[in-house]
């Protein structure tokens, strides 16, 4: 038999299955309804599924085939109209499990129905207590070389000796090495050791002081944003599943999990921490998956890297705030609460809100061709297991996860004395070069008229010097030769020369010791200045010898 694609919604008077069983004829179908009971067979195609409230079959049910499109529509009318059923898009909850033909199991849970009138739909056996979210747990000690080989990892921490078959694969999924005879205190020290080695200091002061990018990421909306919190009761029938969504909760396998009191406190720390790293993959591709989100979201959480066991909520955040500014590509503290506070969003959107994101985590590691164990170990069992839980847990924990806090001396990475140290050199090098400039400006303009006298008299000496050739050349015709082929020599130095003289060397000295001075300057001001020092150096080599060549 081929389970049929369908869906459920409702009014407030009829309940509406839409049941997609394309190839068949409309005189061979059944339809059965008996309280929360209801089948449907049309052959190959059964269903049996079990509703959250009760219908009848009356005058008022109907039936609708279309056959171009192969859809079967059924109207049932509710046993009290006006009731609302809860968790109509939980799928696979909704889907009856497989009957056997065997003896009656040794333990037997019993339905919602038989133990007692809570809500439907919730079909959870767990205890009615609230529990508390902030109680410290140890993790048991193991005793003997026995107990080592046991250990327990995965969804509750519910299997082991999976990875013993898979060890090609293992280095490419997590970072524990020999996951099955490491015990949880091995695996969380190697953990910290880990993140301690990866952490760059300056990978997140260049985040820090270069936040352009950050700052866009911060403003992004991702779609759980416009989601009513689940108080209201139409929470999760603001979720809209696709097509594709919902063809997996029809393929999951319906399935039941007789858990421990401290086995259900692991599941919900854990899935905590796997919505944590979810949404800050969301926010850093700003909604569109890459290559890199199985990385990512595998890297970011210590359940799926490490296999971690966590004892209370806080441990939870810690370990995710220092995995943040070590492993991705934007390390920045302020990402860390933007994904706190959009998982707390997720949480108090309701189930059917959590849901679509295990669903949409399940795709993303599906489509990698190692990532997918980790549905197996994780994903799979979380996507069926929060459709039956009671839905006032969801809401307890995102208060929690509300009120909690999380400050960067928490991640234990020194960041608090890594920032104050850097804003001290960031303010000495302002301070060096507010020095620096003032003696810059002084000395360019000083050079700089100095440098314009000297070209002004240059320019007054080459004119003066040019009508001298002229006056030669007019009254003789050697004369503008004998200026041009034959430059007067050098002569010695006038007592009266109007240029004081001083030694070469002290003046060299003098512009060397000026270009010293302004060394914060660029580079090109640098070699200008050099260059003009130069020229006024020359320019008093040769001007005592025109003043003498004037006198003769």
């Amino acid at each position: 038999m081929i389970t049929p694609a369908f869906d459920l919604s409702q009014d407030p008077d009829q309940l509406i299955l839409s049941i997609r069983v394309p190839y068949t004829r409309t005189s061979e179908f059944e339809l059965f309804i008996d309280g929360t009971d209801l089948r449907f067979y049309a052959k190959p195609y059964f269903l049996r599924l079990t509703l959250p409230g009760r219908i009848v079959e009356d005058v008022r049910t109907k039936t609708t085939f279309d056959i171009d499109k192969g859809l079967f529509t059924v109207l049932v009318p509710k046993e009290t109209a006006g009731e609302h059923f809860k968790g109509l898009q939980m799928l696979t909850s909704l889907l009856a499990p497989k009957g056997s033909r065997s003896a009656k199991p040794v333990v037997e849970e019993l339905s919602a129905t038989d133990c007692s009138e809570g809500e439907g739909g919730d079909a959870e056996g767990e205890d009615e207590e609230d529990f508390d979210w902030q109680v410290e747990q140890e993790i048991y000690p193991e005793r003997s070389e026995e107990l080592r080989a046991l250990q327990k990892y995965g969804f509750a921490n519910q299997r082991s000796g999976v990875f013993a078959r898979l060890q090609e694969e293992l280095c490419q999924v997590i970072d524990v090495m020999n996951p099955d005879g490491t015990s949880a205190e091995e695996r969380r020290q190697a953990r910290l050791q880990a993140e301690a080695l990866a952490f760059s200091a300056n990978h997140y002061l260049a985040d820090l002081f270069e936040d352009d990018e950050i700052k866009g990421l911060l403003k992004f909306r991702p779609w759980w944003a416009t989601l009513r919190a689940s108080a209201d009761q139409d929470a999760d029938a603001a979720v809209v599943f696709s097509d594709g969504e919902r063809e997996q909760l029809r393929k999951f396998t319906n399935r039941s999990y007789l858990l421990d009191k401290t086995s259900r406190h692991q599941a919900w720390l854990s899935l905590v921490d796997i919505l944590l790293a979810y949404s800050y993959e969301v926010r850093s591709t700003e909604g569109e998956h890459n290559v890199e989100s199985p990385w990512t979201i595998r890297k970011l959480s210590g359940t799926l890297c490490w296999l971690e066991m966590y004892g209370s909520l806080q441990e939870v955040l810690v370990s995710f705030g220092r995995r943040v500014l070590c492993y991705p590509l934007y390390r920045h503290f302020s990402l860390v609460s933007a994904a706190v506070c959009d998982t707390t969003k997720i949480l108090q959107s309701g189930k059917a809100c959590v849901l679509k994101c295990l669903l949409d985590i399940h795709e993303v590691f599906s489509e990698n061709n190692l990532a997918y164990i980790l549905n197996d170990l994780y994903i799979t069992d979380y996507c069926i297991w929060i459709q039956r839980v009671k839905s006032r847990k969801v809401t307890a924990l995102a208060a929690v996860l509300q009120e909690a806090s999380l400050q960067k001396n928490d991640l234990q990475l020194e960041l608090d004395e890594l920032e104050h140290a850097a804003m001290m050199v960031v303010e000495e090098e302002k301070e060096l070069g507010a020095s620096k400039s003032a003696p810059v400006s002084g000395v360019d303009s000083s050079s700089t008229s100095s440098d314009s006298s000297d070209l002004s008299d240059e320019s007054e000496e080459s004119e003066a010097e040019g009508e001298s050739c002229t006056e030669s050349r007019g009254g003789g015709g050697g004369g503008g030769e004998a200026c041009k082929d034959n430059p007067p020599q050098p002569q010695p130095t006038s007592s009266i020369s109007p240029i004081p003289q001083a030694p070469l060397s002290r003046l060299v000295s003098t512009e060397e010791t000026r270009v010293d001075a302004v060394g914060s300057a660029s580079e090109g001001s640098r070699q200008l200045i050099q260059e003009l020092g130069e020229r006024v150096a020359a320019e008093l080599r040769i001007s005592p010898d025109k003043e003498d060549k004037g006198e003769t």
